[in-house]
C-alpha cells in the first residue's frame, strides 16, 4: 500500500515546484487523488488476500497497461534520477485474460522495487513481446542485483533485500500472477541488475 501513498507524496511534492505550469499542477492533482483512491482499493485487495476468488477476469491490452504505469513512476524515477524505457517489440495489441487493478499493482511493485535498488540512479528497462503464444514482460534495472540464495528466497514470507521492506508485497505480486494464470521469473547477478519476467498466455481480441 505504500506504492500509492508515496507517489501520492511524490506529486503533491512536484506540486511545490517553482514556475509549475498551472497545467502540469492540475495534473499532478488529479493524480495524487487517484492515488488516494488506489489505496484504498489496496486495502481492499489485501483483506480479499486469503480469499481464493478472483473477480471476472477482462480483456487487458498489455501495452496500453504498461504504458499507464509511467506516470505513476515519475516521482520515484524524477527523485530517485532514474531513467525509464519502455518498448514493445510488437506493434499489434497483445491481450492476457485479468484484472486490470491487480495487473498494474503486480507492475508496480515490481517496478517500484527496480528503482528502490538503484540507489545511485540508473536504467528501468520494460519491454513487451510475443513468445510462442506467450505474452511477455521483461522488467530490468540497473541496479545492485541479488546473490543466487537470495533470488531463490524470493517470495518467502517476510524474505526482503531492503532494510524497511517486509517482503509482502512481492508475496503479492507471485500470488496475483499465478492467479492469473502467469509465471514469474527472475535473474540476477550482484552489481548486474536484476530482470523480472511475468509470462501469460495470449488472449484473442473478441
Amino acid at each position: 500500500m505504500r506504492n500509492p501513498l508515496t507517489t501520492t507524496r511524490g506529486f503533491l511534492q512536484l506540486m511545490s515546484k517553482e514556475n509549475l505550469s498551472k497545467e502540469a499542477f492540475e495534473r499532478y492533482r488529479t493524480y495524487a487523488f487517484e492515488g488516494i483512491d488506489h489505496a484504498n482499493s489496496i486495502i481492499t485487495d489485501y483483506l480479499n488476500f486469503s480469499k481464493p476468488n478472483m473477480e471476472e477476469p477482462k480483456l487487458l491490452n498489455v501495452k496500453e497497461e504498461v504504458d499507464g504505469i509511467v506516470p505513476w513512476l515519475q516521482p520515484f524515477s524524477v527523485l530517485s534520477n532514474i531513467s525509464v524505457e519502455i518498448h514493445h517489440m510488437m506493434v499489434e495489441p497483445m491481450y492476457i485474460m485479468g484484472e486490470p487493478k491487480k495487473f498494474q499493482q503486480c507492475l508496480l511493485n515490481v517496478m517500484k522495487n527496480a528503482i528502490e535498488s538503484m540507489t545511485n540512479g540508473g536504467v528501468l528497462s520494460v519491454h513487451t513481446r510475443l513468445e510462442q503464444g506467450q505474452v511477455q514482460i521483461l522488467i530490468r534495472d540497473t541496479g545492485m542485483g541479488m546473490s543466487s540464495t537470495q533470488v531463490r528466497r524470493l517470495g518467502n514470507p517476510y524474505f526482503t533485500t531492503k532494510e524497511s521492506g517486509t517482503g509482502l508485497g512481492l508475496m503479492v505480486v507471485i500470488s496475483l500472477v499465478k492467479a492469473m494464470n502467469g509465471k514469474i521469473y527472475f535473474r540476477s547477478k550482484p552489481n548486474e541488475g536484476t530482470i523480472c519476467e511475468m509470462h501469460f498466455e495470449l488472449a484473442l481480441e473478441r
